[in-house]
């Protein structure tokens, strides 16, 4: 007969919960596991699937009983973590959608807008439309599993209750600019050419009073504006493979960067 004293108990629920807390905390806030289509109970599986893989494999855990505060405060840690590896994320995909917010107010697609029950708030349609793509290239290219790989690395280089170097948050915060850089970058092409459209119908407009420019401008900078997306659409697959490898290696060196507080 197996008998199971309290302290293996405990031990072997601590290698279950911590990394339960830091994974939940990440799939919640990532972009992809955390969609709103995606149902709760999947989302909870797939972390305590996760859980149990990871849970004999994990560095010496510290000798803290489950039920105190000093494993409250390690929750916090973990739950910290987690988000801060989904928002980096979050952050890359941001990107696309800046650029799409962009594009369609100069195409005069700002009107063409719906709500999206994942961020709450009205999303133009070439934004979300530009979003999809990118999460399909994104699986295309395998970047779920290296983010699950790095992942289950973060339990060996910043183990659990280790104390964080919180200065890391600043880090975060200024990686966060590359959402309007990199977007604009992106838009860059089709902003400048629908920008010179719109100043030669504002010269015609001076030039030929009796012409009606602005019937015709909004039917010709959409109609540029598809055909340059068209375009575009032949490099975006390079553009997202950059960025997505600057993200993913950003998302290593914040948690070496958290991990520095030994």
């Amino acid at each position: 007969m197996v008998e199971v004293d309290f302290a293996q108990l405990q031990q072997w629920l601590a290698a279950f919960v911590w990394p339960f807390v830091r994974l939940t905390a990440f799939l919640a806030a990532s972009p992809l596991w955390g969609h709103d289509s995606i149902p709760t109970q999947t989302k909870i599986g797939l972390a305590v699937l996760l859980a149990v893989l990871l849970g004999p494999n994990l560095p010496p855990l510290p000798a803290v009983p489950l039920v105190s505060w000093t494993s409250l405060g390690i929750v916090i840690e973990q739950t910290l973590i987690g988000a801060a590896m989904g928002l980096t994320m979050r952050v890359i995909l941001a990107v696309v959608q800046a650029a799409g917010e962009i594009i369609g107010l100069q195409m005069g697609l700002g009107f063409a807008s719906f709500f999206a029950p994942d961020t709450g708030t009205n999303t133009m349609i070439l934004s979300r439309l530009l979003y999809m793509f990118s999460l399909l290239i994104f699986l295309a290219l395998d970047g779920h599993l290296i983010v699950l790989e790095i992942l289950a690395a973060s339990f060996t280089s910043l183990p659990i209750g280790q104390a964080l170097d919180l200065s890391a948050g600043e880090v975060l915060v200024r990686h966060a600019r590359i959402i309007l850089a990199s977007g604009l970058l992106l838009a860059l092409p089709l902003v400048a050419a629908l920008l010179i459209i719109n100043l030669a119908m504002g010269i015609l407009n001076r030039a030929a009073p009796q012409l009606t420019v602005f019937s015709i401008g909004f039917p010709l900078t959409m109609c540029v504006g598809i055909v340059l997306l068209m375009v575009m659409m032949n490099d975006l697959g390079r553009f997202l493979e950059s960025l997505f490898g600057d993200g993913l290696t950003f998302l290593r060196q914040l948690v070496e960067s958290l991990a520095l507080a030994a």
